[in-house]
């Protein structure tokens, strides 16, 4: 999937109603709206979005190459449920390119960029404390933390990778962890860290300060699956 599959999405123009159907499909799965492996029902889907089933099949392809979506044989499409093991993977995976992303921003961002990512987490203090925090972990696109630091590092292949297949399952996750945490407020700490650093020009420490950022968040989310297994053991004893 390329950088233009998930860039236009927040480009408002000449979208069609594929797109913003496939958009509010988006929305309610990474907010839990629509659980991970909840059945897709297309009829059901048609009569919540007020949609015929040609945008709607064409919406729902979309969510499959998002990875949002699978499609098993003689079971249908469901919202994708990753295994606790695939979830910690697509965290390192993050930790390893994000890190390389944020030592080519430092590098590469151009001083408004900088700015402008400044202005951005001014304006996520103003609303952190909306749903506890929770909408902190909503925000796509240029309203994204990370998808500016990718677009930053001006490495056209780190955009595709991190804004493409990842990037969905990413906030899929990233909002469903950070119910009743204290992780929003962290991160936006840890978030004026890494911009401090890009705006310095050092490159190391932005690496070191991102890697250290999506590794507390691994952390975290390793804690609460843990404690989620546990529960069930006990649930069962």
């Amino acid at each position: 999937m390329t950088d233009k599959a998930v860039v236009t999405q927040f480009e408002p123009e000449s979208r069609t109603l594929a797109d913003r159907v496939c958009e509010k499909i988006v929305d309610a799965i990474v907010m839990g709206n629509i659980p991970p492996g909840h059945k897709i029902s297309e009829p059901e889907l048609a009569r919540t979005y007020g949609i015929s089933r040609g945008p709607l099949r064409e919406a729902i392809r979309r969510l499959e190459g998002y990875r949002l979506v699978e499609r098993k044989p003689h079971v249908g499409a469901r919202v994708v449920n990753l295994s606790a093991k695939e979830l910690i993977e697509i965290y390192h995976v993050r930790e390893a390119l994000e890190g390389m992303a944020c030592r080519l921003a430092a590098e590469h961002m151009p001083q408004e960029e900088i700015e402008d990512l400044r202005e951005l987490l001014d304006e996520h203090e103003r609303n952190i404390a909306e749903l506890d925090g929770r909408s902190y972990f909503q925000k796509e696109g240029d309203l994204d933390f990370h998808h500016r630091i990718v677009k930053g590092s001006k490495n056209e292949k780190m955009l595709e990778v991190l804004g493409g297949e990842l990037y969905h399952l990413v906030r899929m996750y990233r909002y469903k962890f950070s119910v009743s945490s204290s992780r929003p407020k962290r991160a936006l700490k840890e978030h004026r860290q890494i911009v401090d650093a890009i705006d310095s020009r050092d490159p190391e420490l932005a690496e070191m300060l991102m890697r250290r950022h999506i590794g507390a968040a691994r952390k975290n989310i390793e804690g609460k699956l843990n404690a989620t297994t546990e529960t069930k053991g006990d649930n069962h004893g």
